[in-house]
Formats: structure tokens, sequence, C-alpha cells
């Protein structure tokens, strides 16, 4: 990491975590040490409060993922998403929309990886109006080495040595915000407050009410979560630490085997982590300096391959922190519940296809929201035949069946859908077949 020129504070943030590692912490939670969440406000009884505190927002989108699990190559976000606009485009505009309406100059920012940077740049000259100018656009994420499975050594892979890298999950934000100096910058242009999100989730908009909520209670940290439904029985949840009554993130990947069916039970842990975060920069100044640069975060170990694409290359594990995990770091820091149209992630085709849909519609705002009709988004699954956005483009030619008065879809095999198709009811569909041009699909017709 050094002869990389990885900056002393990542180094010594990575040096903790094998350290950990080598001395047999998993970072697993168990059950037995957390109690379920039960009494987290919501976001419409928050009050209206001092509207300013806006104006003291900063936005940062996490823009590091490639889209490897649709087989993309390049920034995730370039990918379009609606209305034939990219997550960038659409996060462009909303940021001047919100600067129109708040009066306010809410910097955006992104935080890149090696992968996604120059890609993200480019795509970003297009938008010359969310330049902030006193202000970077971005700044890069750190890396980590992978280790080997078998003795935590540092992998080695000739065949292509960026392999040997790894992204430290975006907990890794806090510590990047300071190494690139962009922390001190927000903070002597007068911002307070720092809206962290997913560029994949474009429910994500700016909330004053937060803001104001903050400020006035003196509040660190806050994080949204929605209703956690079957869908998201394998996502991260919040609960209680058992010890101390303090607010922890738990992932899928600290789950022991035997907690499993309880990490899962929907009803017992039902808040979802919609990882959207708002951050008292003082408050964060201050827990990096009580660290000496460092925010120890959650451990999560992710057991991989050293080529993701090769299942026989050798077993490693990546060394990752979450960014939702340092609620935990923070004493006072809260939740507030919000509707589940601030949580609208595409991780996979079978989202994208909601997205791009007339499920949602794009706001004069540039919000994407459900279309009025709509209580909840329709339910989608569509079989690996769909996994890789080529595949799925090329099964949706004419762009995504009309689904505003879809409750299910369910798709399986090789199955190409035509032009201005519409599906209605619960519906489910099995190939090899085409599906004719302005067919209508109710109900069991499929």
């Amino acid at each position: 990491m050094r002869a990389e020129g990885l900056p002393d504070a990542a180094v010594e943030t990575f040096a903790r975590y094998e350290g950990r590692l080598r001395g047999g912490e998993g970072g697993l939670v168990p059950e037995a040490e957390i109690e379920p969440l039960d009494d987290v406000p919501a976001l419409a009884d928050l009050p209206v409060g001092d509207a300013s505190a806006v104006e003291r927002v900063a936005v940062l989108k996490l823009n590091g993922g490639l889209g490897t699990s649709m087989g993309m190559t390049r920034a995730k976000s370039l990918l379009e998403v609606k209305d034939g606009h990219s997550f960038l485009d659409v996060i462009a505009a909303q940021i001047v929309a919100a600067r129109r309406r708040f009066g306010a100059p809410i910097p955006l920012l992104f935080m890149n990886s090696f992968a996604t940077r120059a890609d993200t740049r480019a795509a970003l000259e297009r938008h010359p109006e969310v330049d902030t100018a006193r202000l970077p656009l971005d700044f890069l994420q750190g890396r980590v080495p992978k280790l080997r499975a078998e003795d935590h050594e540092p992998v080695e892979w000739p065949a292509d040595p960026e392999l040997e890298w790894a992204p430290p999950g975006h907990g890794d934000v806090f510590g990047s915000l300071a190494t690139t100096g962009l922390l001190a910058r927000l903070r002597e242009r007068g911002f307070e407050f720092l809206f962290l999100s997913n560029s994949d989730n474009l429910g994500a908009e700016l909330e004053p009410r937060i803001a104001s909520w903050m400020s006035a209670e003196g509040i660190p940290w806050v994080s949204e979560v929605v209703d956690r439904t079957e869908a998201d029985r394998k996502g991260g949840h919040l609960a209680r630490r058992r010890d101390d009554g303090g607010l922890l993130l738990r992932e899928s990947a600290q789950v022991p085997d035997d907690d499993q069916a309880a990490f899962e039970d929907v009803a017992r842990h039902s808040y979802f982590n919609a990882n959207n975060i708002w951050i008292d920069l003082r408050a964060l100044e201050s827990a990096l300096e009580a660290g000496g640069g460092v925010l120890e975060l959650p451990m999560i170990v992710n057991a991989k391959t050293v080529d993701p694409t090769d299942p026989d290359s050798t077993p490693v594990v990546q060394l990752e922190t979450a960014m939702g995990a340092a609620i935990g770091v923070f004493d006072g820091a809260a939740a507030v519940h919000v509707p589940r149209r601030r949580f609208v992630p595409v991780k996979k085709t079978s989202d994208l296809l909601v997205v791009r849909s007339d499920a949602y519609v794009l706001t004069e705002d540039w919000n994407v929201r459900l279309a009025p009709e709509r209580e909840r988004p329709p339910l989608v699954d569509l079989s690996d035949e769909f996994k890789l956005i080529s595949d799925f483009d090329a099964r949706f030619p004419h762009g995504a069946p009309s689904l505003v008065a879809c409750d299910r879809l369910e798709v399986e095999g090789d199955v190409t859908f035509g032009r201005e198709v519409v599906v209605r009811g619960s519906v489910r569909v099995e190939g090899p077949c085409r599906i004719d041009d302005g067919a209508v699909l109710d109900g069991s017709d499929a």
C-alpha cells in the first residue's frame, strides 16, 4: 500500500483490520448480542423547523461500482435508467433543480473508484452546470490488498495484477474525505452536514426536514430506514446493541450460520437500511481526530476468489466496511423511518426493468417516483437469461413493458418481449417464446 502511494491513514486503517483478522476476529454479529429496533421516528412526524439548514448541506454520491453483477465494465451510473437518461444524468438534473427550489448552493460530490473515475469525469463534462467551482466534483476511494484465504498473506496474480486489489467497501468514504482534504474544504466553506447515498438509488432526494432536525437536536448522524419486505430479507438491517443500547448495522456477511433465520425474519428485524446517510461534519472531524485519522468500523470479511469471474482461482478474503456501520461510532446517532419512495435501488436487471417501466415516473424536479396509481413497486423476478445487461436489453429491444398495473411478473427462460406489451396482475411467463407486439398479459393468460 505504501509502494502504491496510498495515504498513511489508509495504511493504518487496513493494518488494524488485518491485525483483527489475524487475531481470529471474523466480523460476526450474533443474534444474542442485539435487540430488534422498534422505536424509530417517522419522517412525516419530524418538525418542519428551520428550512435554511439545507443551505449548509452538501450531497455526496457513492459511485465506485462497475455493475459487474450485470456484466458491465464501466461506471454503473452511466447505464440508461429512465426515459433515455443515465443515473448520472438524473442525479445532475436533480441537484440543479434542488438548488433552484431551495435557493441554496448544494455542492454535488462523487466518490469514485479507480475503475469509475475516468468514465464519470468524462460524462460530467456534459453537465457543466453542476460544477461548484471552488470544490472538486469527485475524489478517489482507496483500495486494499486481497488476502489469501489460507494464510492471510497478500495474493499474487501475475495474469492481472490489478485483481490483487479490492475496494475497501463504502465505509472508506470517511477516511477518504479526510485524506483528500475535502472534509476540511467543506468545513472552510461553511457546510455542516453531508447527505450520502448510492448513485444507483434515485429516490435519495434532498430532504431539508432531516437537516433541520439534526441542527435543532444536535444529532451527529441519521440513517434512513424503510419497512423491510421479503425482497429485502438478505439485506442489512439496523438493531440495538444489548450491552449499551447503541445502534448498529448488521449486514448479511456478518451473520453466523445459526442466526440466518433470525436475520431474514422481516417481522423481527423490520427496518431495512436504505443507505441514505446524514452526518454532521463537525462530529466526523472530532471522531477522526480521536482515532488518529482512523474511523474504525465493524469489519466485514468477504470470501471471494482473486478473479471474480473464475471460481477456480485462488480463494481470498476482502476486508471491507460498510458506510452505514458508522452509526455505531457516534453517541446520539439516530434513525428515521422514511417512505419507500426514498429507496429505489437498482442492483439487478429486474430492478432496472421496474424503474425503466411506467411503474415509475420522472417528475419536473427530476425525482423518480412511483406512478400515482401505485402504492408500492411491482415485484419482478427474471431468470438468469436476463442477468447480464446485454442479454437483458436484447430481450427487451423496444424497452420495458407497461408494469403500472402489474403486481408480480416472473419470467423463466429465453423470452423476448415485443413492442408495447402490457402486464397486469400477477403473471408468469415461461420460455422459450416471444411476446407479440401489443400483447396484454393479464393474470394467468401468459
